[in-house]
């Protein structure tokens, strides 16, 4: 398989595992206070402003969620420019947003390496890349299993991506 040919493929296999809406009721996105893992698959990013230099992201994270407000979690991903980079981060979670079960956003901070060389001035207050990051992100809770978030690159774009619960 080629390279270009893997998020394609990492996108399918993740919709074959979404459960049809006929599946889901309203016990599925029932909150709970028992600790649980999320797997984050993002197979693309859109960039606000083109540019040449801009590589194919994609993204395979992992949260531990210790209830359905705290996590921690970390990611690897290819970033913008094709670098490797890693994140470490904690976050909160706001659930049922606007009245809607299925609403969602979180607000993640922690430490990112990987933005080095030519290109460790395109994320702020990088030192030997190294860096802080702040990420919010809206969801849709599809069942109690699934979920679709964007999460906000800062000024850069949107990182789109699918979370499994298990």
């Amino acid at each position: 398989m080629k390279s270009s040919q893997l998020p394609v493929a990492m996108l399918l296999l993740t919709l074959l595992c979404i459960e049809s809406p006929a599946q889901a009721d309203a016990t599925d996105v029932a909150s709970t206070d028992n600790p649980y893992w999320e797997l984050m698959i993002s197979p693309y990013a859109y960039h606000y402003q083109y540019s040449p230099e801009h590589k194919h992201v994609f993204l395979l994270g992992l949260e531990h969620h210790q209830n359905d407000e705290w996590f921690t979690g970390g990611a690897l991903f290819s970033n913008s420019f094709g670098q490797p980079t890693g994140a470490a981060y904690e976050g909160f979670m706001w659930n049922q947003l606007f009245g809607e079960p299925n609403l969602y956003a979180k607000l993640g901070g922690g430490l990112m390496y990987g933005y080095v060389g030519k290109y460790k001035d395109k994320v702020p207050l990088n030192y030997d890349g190294l860096s802080p990051v702040l990420v919010p992100a809206a969801g849709w809770k599809a069942t109690s299993n699934d979920a679709v978030e964007i999460s906000l690159l800062g000024a850069a774009g949107l990182l789109f991506s699918y979370d499994r619960k298990f």
